[in-house]
């Protein structure tokens, strides 16, 4: 604050100088200055008028015109606006490269699991695995839509999933019966408490809930974080923010000085004002960048030849066999 305050008494007293000064000073630094900006203008004083007519800079003596003081304030708009936008591209660019990083890997992470899975039952059990592979299929297409933001409870999804497998398996198993649909709709009431598949349901699904959970928040995390970086960057400047920036950024072109630039504290002043409405957003901003950074959750379970081998173990070698399974289902019907 010390700082600032000698820097506003330094140019006061220029100013005032500026001003106590009868001889009219010469303005060709201005006109150097407004050529090698890409100005052009229609007239600039080739010494200082009296400034009345300026609605922004010091009334005093000047080297600016209307026109010029007007230029000046669109060109600082037009500063302040691609200054924002340059210094947040980095920013979104970001966010927009590890979303698709990210998105990609996740997508790409699933199709082979989905792909390395098929080719290991086909391998192992041919003909019976190909009718009813789509059980499979389903499976994938479910978690890969829960994960791209689709209405889905993960929960629901894995139970009707190791049901569905159930009845298939126990019709392949019993081939030789005719089982109706009410049969196997009373097989699936009775999952839970036959545990067919042993433990592996109840593992699988804290495995792939956890990840999924994970992985869909995170992604959705940069979406937002990207969306958020894109609005802000495009600021709408106040009128209050114009004069600012224009009294920060060209009244010393208006009083001769077209070389001075403003001090950081002066600068920093300004840029909180233009800024006011984004920077509300900064404490939040900064609990969200804490949060998601350098945070990548871990890999999709089922991605390691271990994982699909015990799925594959469970669901066939481990299923009770037929008559045994048919005596507990009608042990249960039965009481």
């Amino acid at each position: 604050m010390l700082r600032l305050e000698t820097i506003i008494c330094t140019f006061s007293v220029l100013s005032v100088a500026a001003r106590a000064d009868f001889k009219a000073r010469n303005c060709s630094e201005v006109r150097e200055a407004c050529i090698g900006k890409g100005f052009s203008f229609a007239h600039v004083p080739l010494q200082e008028i009296p400034g009345e007519h300026l609605r922004v800079c010091p009334k005093g003596n000047t080297c600016c015109t209307q026109e010029m003081e007007d230029k000046f304030g669109q060109q600082s708009k037009q500063d302040f606006e691609n200054l924002v936008d340059e210094m947040s591209h980095e920013l979104r660019s970001t966010f927009v490269s590890r979303h698709q990083r990210f998105d990609e890997f996740f997508l790409e992470l699933l199709e082979n699991t989905e792909r390395s899975l098929n080719e290991m039952f086909v391998r192992t059990y041919g003909k019976p695995y190909m009718q009813n592979s789509e059980v499979f299929e389903n499976l994938f297409a479910e978690l890969k839509r829960y994960y791209t933001g689709g209405n889905v409870n993960l929960e629901e999804m894995l139970n009707d999933f190791w049901s569905r497998l159930l009845e298939r398996m126990f019709t392949l198993l019993n081939s030789q019966y005719v089982i109706t649909e009410d049969y196997l709709e009373c097989i699936s009431k009775y999952t839970d408490q036959l545990k067919p598949f042993g433990d592996v349901p109840r593992k699988l699904k804290a495995q792939v809930t956890r990840a999924f959970i994970a992985a869909r928040t995170f992604v959705q995390g940069l979406s937002v974080g990207r969306e958020v970086a894109q609005r802000v960057s495009k600021v709408s400047s106040t009128p209050a923010c114009m004069r600012a920036l224009t009294k920060m950024l060209y009244c010393p072109f208006c009083q001769g000085m077209p070389a001075v630039k403003p001090c950081k504290n002066y600068c920093l002043n300004v840029m909180k004002g233009c800024l006011a409405n984004q920077a509300d957003l900064d404490p939040e901003w900064n609990q969200y960048i804490v949060r998601y950074e350098d945070k990548v959750p871990g890999s999709l379970c089922l991605s390691s030849p271990s994982d699909k081998l015990q799925i594959s173990h469970h669901c066939w070698e481990r299923l009770p066999s037929p008559l045994m399974l048919e005596a507990l289902f009608f042990s249960l019907i039965m009481k």
